[in-house]
C-alpha cells in the first residue's frame, strides 16, 4: 500500500500552501498529490479562494520534482473532452511523465447551475463519462481521432504531443454499479469514495467491482484499487484528542458527535493508524488518498512519513 495526499482547493488553499504540502509529501515518501476538481466551496463562500485544478496541476508539474500529480477526480462536464485530452497530454509532458488521469461523472449540482452547465440525470452523465474516456484515449494514441458517442464527438482530431506515458494511467472515482462497469472496461485504477468507507463497506464494493470485471472477461487483479479516507493522526493520545476537539469546534459540534458522524475516519496515533490501514490492505486496497484536516496537512504528512508510509509499503 502506498499513500497520496488529497487537497480540496475549494477550502481556500493558496498555491504556496499546496506546493509546501506536496514538497513535504515528497520528503515523507508519499507517492501522489491529488487535487479535487471544484469551482467553489458553496454559493455563500464568495471570499474563499478555489484554484482551478488543472491550472494548478500545470504549475505543480514544474514546481514539484518527483511526486506524481493528478485530479481526484476530474469532472468530465467542465471541459470539452478533446480539450481535456490536450491539457492532460501537455501536463504529462511538463511533469516528465508523472500525471495520473483521474476522471468521474460529476455530481456537484450547485457548481453546474452557477457556471451555466447543464446538469443532466446521472445516467446521462455516465454516458458523457464514457464518451470523454473514449475521446481522450483515442487522441492519446491515434494520429487523428474520430469518435461519435451518445453525447460527445470528435472528427479527425489530432493531439500532439502525445502523453509521455503510454498508457496514461486512468483512475475512475465513484461508488455506483454503473461506474464499476465503466472502470472494469477502461480504468487502470478504481478509487472508492463516498458512502460507507469502513472496511466492510469497501469490501462489499470490492466484490461488486470484481464481478464487473468478470462480466467483461477481465481479470479483477488487473484493476488496482484505491480508497479515499479521512485521517486524523497525532503523535500522542492527548494530541489526537486535541485535534478531534479542534475539528469538532470548526464543525460546531461536540467531539463525540464529530466522531459519530464519521464512522470511517481513521483517528489515532501512528501505530493506531497503521493497524486500521492494514484492514484496508487485507481487502485489496493498494493506495490510500488521505484527506487530512484543513491546515493540519503538513504536520500529519510528517508523522505518517516517519511512522507509517514505510511500515505499509
Amino acid at each position: 500500500m502506498d499513500f497520496g495526499i488529497q487537497i480540496e482547493p475549494q477550502f481556500g488553499f493558496s498555491y504556496a500552501d499546496i506546493v509546501a504540502i506536496g514538497a513535504a509529501g515528497e520528503q515523507a515518501g508519499f507517492s501522489r498529490l491529488w487535487l479535487s476538481d471544484h469551482l467553489f466551496l458553496g454559493p455563500d463562500a464568495v471570499g474563499t479562494d478555489c484554484l482551478e485544478a488543472w491550472t494548478a496541476l500545470a504549475a505543480l508539474a514544474r514546481d514539484l520534482p518527483t511526486i506524481r500529480i493528478g485530479a481526484m477526480v476530474t469532472c468530465q462536464s467542465y471541459r470539452n473532452p478533446a480539450l481535456l485530452a490536450k491539457i492532460a497530454a501537455g501536463i504529462d509532458h511538463l511533469s516528465g511523465g508523472r500525471l495520473e488521469f483521474g476522471i468521474g461523472a460529476g455530481w456537484k449540482e450547485v457548481e453546474y447551475r452557477a457556471y451555466g452547465y447543464e446538469f443532466p440525470a446521472p445516467g446521462v452523465r455516465v454516458d458523457e463519462l464514457v464518451d470523454t474516456i473514449e475521446i481522450c484515449t483515442r487522441m492519446w494514441t491515434e494520429e487523428k481521432a474520430s469518435y461519435a458517442g451518445k453525447r460527445y464527438r470528435v472528427s479527425e482530431a489530432p493531439c500532439a504531443p502525445k502523453p509521455v506515458q503510454q498508457p496514461l494511467p486512468i483512475w475512475i472515482g465513484g461508488s455506483k454499479p454503473r461506474i464499476f462497469r465503466v472502470a472494469a472496461r477502461y480504468a487502470h485504477w478504481m478509487n472508492h469514495t463516498a458512502g460507507d468507507m469502513t472496511p466492510d463497506g469497501v469490501r462489499a464494493r470490492q466484490d461488486a467491482l470484481d464481478a464487473a470485471c468478470r462480466d467483461r472477461k477481465r481479470d479483477p487483479k488487473t484493476l488496482r484499487r484505491s480508497a479515499f479516507l479521512s485521517i486524523v493522526v497525532g503523535a500522542t493520545d492527548r494530541d489526537v484528542e486535541a485535534l478531534v476537539a479542534d475539528a469538532a469546534g470548526r464543525a460546531k459540534v461536540t467531539p463525540d458527535a464529530w466522531r459519530s458522524a464519521r464512522p470511517s475516519a481513521i483517528v489515532g496515533t501512528p501505530s493506531a493508524v497503521i493497524a486500521r490501514l492494514r484492514e484496508y490492505a487485507r481487502i485489496g486496497i493498494d493506495h490510500v488518498n488521505a484527506l487530512f484536516p484543513y491546515t493540519r496537512e503538513r504536520e500529519m504528512v510528517d508523522l505518517l512519513g516517519r511512522e507509517t508510509v514505510g511500515a505499509l509499503a
